[in-house]
């Protein structure tokens, strides 16, 4: 009989924290799911927290306000704590098969019913790892790519006894934290990617062994050339394009030859003492005295404008990226401010947003128009709240924005939160006159200032008209509540030449 596997996922057992634990950790907390963490290290939770920190900082980045409310982080005392109301288990073990398989039995008898298990495995067989479970059904594997909260693929593999609700259910929770899921479809050592990867190491290895390059040409004969265009294109259609009208038959034929040229050596040279110490000696000048959490920041950083880049093409990363902000903002649970509300200042929160892909100019920076569509969305919030909002618009009547002043004093990049705060400074029987400050992320930097004076009209007979009484005491309220507020000096400004 089928067991009975939800796909309802509330609360994710970590069982492994070191790098790719912790970044699965990461990556679950941070799109709003709970985690339970075990890890026999004594220092996993600053690991652990160090991790988190430089994910959340990364995901804002890429993802801004569209975030929910992250999930809670504890470290349980043992692995049966860890899973045992467990809803998935992502299982991040060292890479030693008499260790996996005899965990792995531990986590299927400490979880719920319902629980699945997910192996990072980067190439050891499912069906040798669940050899030891009672109910081997429910494991599958899940290999992702350091870092896991930020790279979206993961390869899906399942052992002879994984069920296919299983698989589904692990592609389900895999693309609701916004991965790309690439199904395995035979087991196979190593699965897709890290056989490609190695083949690329085996040969890296010989080239430094052979005195040809250093890791430091090795690294730039990737990262400046087909490193660039693997991520977005990999390897088939790039050279398919490298075909030309003929496409990929004419590449075959044309390069095909090449293949049966002795170039490269698959099988991997010994890693003697004296290659390893000539390996780590060439990675420590590359490195140049920078330390790992450097590295990481400028790593993610890297990785956040190259899929913030991808995703203005709706290609590749870029379109996993796009898909998963539409879902996270399609579900609600964004941890930003309810828009409209009003903050402790009295200021009314009318934007609340990050600055998106379509809206940056050739400088890299918010684009002057969207400045203009960010306040007018702020002036739309404030006039449904005082009752003018589509429905009023619709049977006939409006207020026109007669009169703009725009002072823009910083810069917004992609991926940068940003929110509008606004005042109603007056608001007589026709007018309303409202002011705007945009800020910038945690540091609340005011970067644009927007002064608006709107007239209330009869759309119908094309002239100003008296706004209802209730909508005048509305704004009413508005205006008493922030009259405590210092005016700014924004306020009233005018363009001129100094005199």
């Amino acid at each position: 009989m089928t067991p009975d596997i939800r796909p309802e996922i509330n609360r994710v057992g970590i069982v492994g924290g070191g790098v790719i634990g912790a970044g699965w950790a990461a990556r679950f907390v941070l799109n709003g799911i709970d985690v339970s963490i075990y890890d026999p290290d004594p220092e996993i939770e600053r690991k652990t927290t160090a991790v988190i920190a430089n994910a959340r900082r990364a995901l804002t980045r890429l993802f801004g306000n569209a975030l929910p409310a992250e999930g809670t982080v504890t470290f349980a005392a043992s692995l049966q704590d860890a899973v045992r109301e467990a809803d998935f288990i992502q299982e991040s073990l060292p890479e030693r098969e008499d260790l996996k398989i005899r965990l792995l039995a531990e986590m299927d008898a400490a979880m719920p019913a319902h629980a699945v298990i997910g192996s990072s495995t980067s190439g050891l067989l499912p069906t040798k790892l669940q050899s030891g479970m009672a109910r081997p059904d429910r494991l599958v594997v899940g290999h992702p790519f350091n870092p896991v909260y930020l790279l979206p693929l993961v390869e899906i593999c399942g052992g002879d006894q994984t069920s296919q609700q299983t698989r589904d259910i692990a592609a389900a929770v895999y693309t609701r934290i916004g991965m790309k899921v690439l199904h395995v479809r035979k087991e196979i050592d190593g699965f897709i990617a890290d056989r490609l990867l190695e083949a690329v190491w085996r040969e890296a290895l010989w080239l430094i062994n052979d005195g040809i390059a250093t890791a430091s040409e090795i690294d730039d004969a990737v990262r400046f050339g087909a490193g660039m265009r693997w991520s977005f294109m990999g390897t088939f259609l790039v050279y398919r394009l490298a075909g030309g009208e003929d496409g990929m038959r004419h590449f075959l034929h044309q390069f095909g030859p090449s293949m049966e040229w002795p170039w490269t050596k698959l099988i991997g040279p010994k890693l003697t003492d004296e290659l390893i110490d000539t390996i780590s000696r060439q990675s420590d000048e590359q490195a140049g005295g920078i330390d790992l959490r450097t590295y990481e920041k400028l790593r993610d950083d890297c990785l956040v404008d190259l899929t913030h880049a991808l995703e203005r093409n709706d290609f590749a990363s870029g379109q996993v990226a796009r898909a998963h902000r539409a879902r996270l903002v399609a579900t609600g649970k964004s941890a930003a401010p309810a828009i409209g509300s009003i903050r402790d200042d009295g200021q009314m929160l009318t934007i609340a947003c990050a600055v998106q892909p379509e809206w940056i100019d050739y400088n890299e920076h918010l684009t002057e128009y969207c400045y203009l569509k960010l306040f007018g969305d702020g002036t739309d919030v404030v006039l449904a709240a005082i009752g003018a909002g589509a429905d009023y618009v619709a049977a006939g009547h409006s207020w026109y924005t007669v009169e703009t002043h725009i002072r823009h004093l910083g810069q917004a990049r992609l991926g940068d939160a940003v929110e509008v705060r606004t005042r109603v400074l007056a608001c007589d029987g026709k007018r309303l006159h409202l002011f705007h400050e945009m800020v910038r992320g945690a540091e609340e930097a005011v970067i644009a200032t927007a002064e608006h004076m709107l007239v209330h009209v009869d759309a119908a007979a094309e002239k100003s008209a008296p706004a209802p009484d209730a909508m005048r005491a509305a704004a009413a309220v508005l205006v008493a509540g922030q009259a405590h507020l210092p005016p700014s000096d924004s306020v009233g400004r005018q363009i001129r030449m100094p005199g």
